[in-house]
């Protein structure tokens, strides 16, 4: 088993995984850049190590000074978390390299799901439908007209490298083609430093639903179901709900295996996330697969009472699944809203001091977050400041419990997003479950 873990991260899911390994009985260290000497994560924490300044390429992103903060601890493995370098391929060898266990896949699994051309040609192979698109990058713009012209408008181009919602551009005639193309391709060099670019089909009003799987290092895979993350603010998620309420059961199974299969035909171990685009007619396709616990993972938890986290850090370890597909069982709804330290009509940031906080409580809620009275949300890094999430029988009930812990939900000093989430969960069409990707662009919030 795992002896000491450093938590290459900051925020609450550094407090995540400080929670689960010390249920684990295993040892943490927490590293840290010098303006987050203050945060929970640190405090709490077996041993903490200062790895550099504020700037994230020098500290969260520094991976000599990780990998020293685990040698001079004698730590014998690192957990990314998301973000970061939880997906950073080069990171996971160099820990491998330096006999350090990297909860997460494989460099192999990162890669190859990472890069979206070849994750399409894996899944397809493994009998995953895909929406109609390009089997290699696009060369130039003129190649991008004439396969657009064949899939037929509107389509949609992604950056190969991609994800975010950064690099891609929704093109409805030719007209807008070449403009797209060039500042999607602009856009992918800048983020991820490689300017090539797919083209697919484009979904119109598509709900955003992902299927949670684990995988352990002998071979097997299964699911926890799906969660639904459609409504989203410029490809961002805001909130997420679990299980997808207007699902058949029929296609719920088909998605499930078609999760299981694409992890299998990579050999994946490790908590994994199938994403799917699902049309008005129940027909899904694959959209790419992330290699890292997500951010919403708490939704399913609550649905099947599985420790995500902890099965995550035993996988890595080499321990066998502890569940077989058979034993998971979905049991009534989660909603989580995702608070920002924002301005909820301009959605900019809002650093600074909180000098109030007081979480909600009660049956069915739970709150995932590192700040407290005092805390001050820092500028340099993103900004959410924490998870609220609830559990009922159903939907309707969920709906109900979440807008009452909004409100009891106290955050003074700063601005936040609660008043917006209060604002979703009264919405009707939310209410009714007319929902998709583009409901804050079509629904006056």
């Amino acid at each position: 088993m795992i002896h000491k873990v450093v938590i290459a991260n900051r925020g609450e899911i550094a407090l995540r995984i400080l929670r689960a390994c010390k249920e684990l009985g295993i040892k943490t260290v927490a590293v840290h850049s010098d303006v987050d000497s203050e945060a929970l994560h640190v405090k709490l924490a077996d041993q903490s190590v200062c790895i550099g300044p504020a700037p994230s390429i020098d500290s969260y992103l520094n991976m000599k000074a990780i990998i020293s903060a685990a040698e001079v601890t004698d730590a014998d493995a690192i957990h990314p978390g998301y973000g970061f370098l939880s997906e950073n391929a080069e990171f996971a060898d160099i820990c491998n390299n330096c006999g350090l266990t990297f909860i997460g896949p494989t460099a192999e699994n990162m890669r190859l799901m990472g890069d979206k051309i070849s994750a399409r040609q894996t899944v397809t192979a493994a009998g995953v439908p895909i929406l109609p698109g390009t089997k290699d990058g696009v060369a130039n713009v003129e190649e991008a007209v004439k396969i657009a012209g064949e899939i037929g408008y509107p389509v949609i181009i992604k950056a190969t490298a991609g994800g975010g919602g950064r690099g891609m551009k929704i093109v409805h005639s030719p007209a807008s083609l070449p403009n797209a193309f060039a500042a999607a391709r602009s856009e992918a060099q800048s983020g991820f430093g490689n300017p090539e670019v797919y083209i697919e089909k484009y979904c119109e009003r598509p709900r955003h639903v992902e299927i949670q799987i684990l995988a352990d290092k002998h071979g097997h895979v299964i699911h926890l179901g799906e969660r639904d993350c459609s409504i989203q603010r410029r490809h961002q998620k805001l909130i997420e709900e679990a299980p997808c309420a207007i699902l058949p059961d029929d296609v719920r199974k088909k998605m499930g295996d078609c999760a299981v299969a694409a992890a299998k035909a990579v050999n994946y171990s490790s908590v994994g996330t199938i994403e799917f685009l699902l049309d008005a007619n129940n027909n899904f396709y694959f959209m790419e697969m992330n290699t890292r616990v997500q951010v919403e993972h708490p939704v399913t938890e609550m649905i099947t009472g599985v420790d995500i986290i902890k099965e995550q850090i035993m996988a890595a370890a080499g321990e066998p699944l502890r569940f077989k597909q058979e034993d998971i069982k979905i049991n009534g709804h989660a909603i989580e809203c995702r608070i920002n330290a924002e301005d909820p009509e301009k959605f900019t940031p809002c650093p600074g001091l909180i000098n109030g906080y007081h979480t909600p409580g009660g049956l069915g809620v739970r709150v995932d977050s590192a700040v407290y009275d005092q805390y001050k949300v820092l500028p340099h890094y993103d900004s959410m400041i924490a998870k609220l999430i609830v559990h009922a029988e159903t939907r309707e009930e969920a709906i109900k419990r979440m807008s009452r812990a909004l409100d009891e939900y106290l955050i003074e000093g700063i601005k936040t997003t609660i008043s917006f989430h209060q604002k979703i969960m009264n919405n009707k069409e939310f209410i009714e479950g007319d929902i998709d990707t583009g409901f804050l662009e079509r629904v006056k919030i």
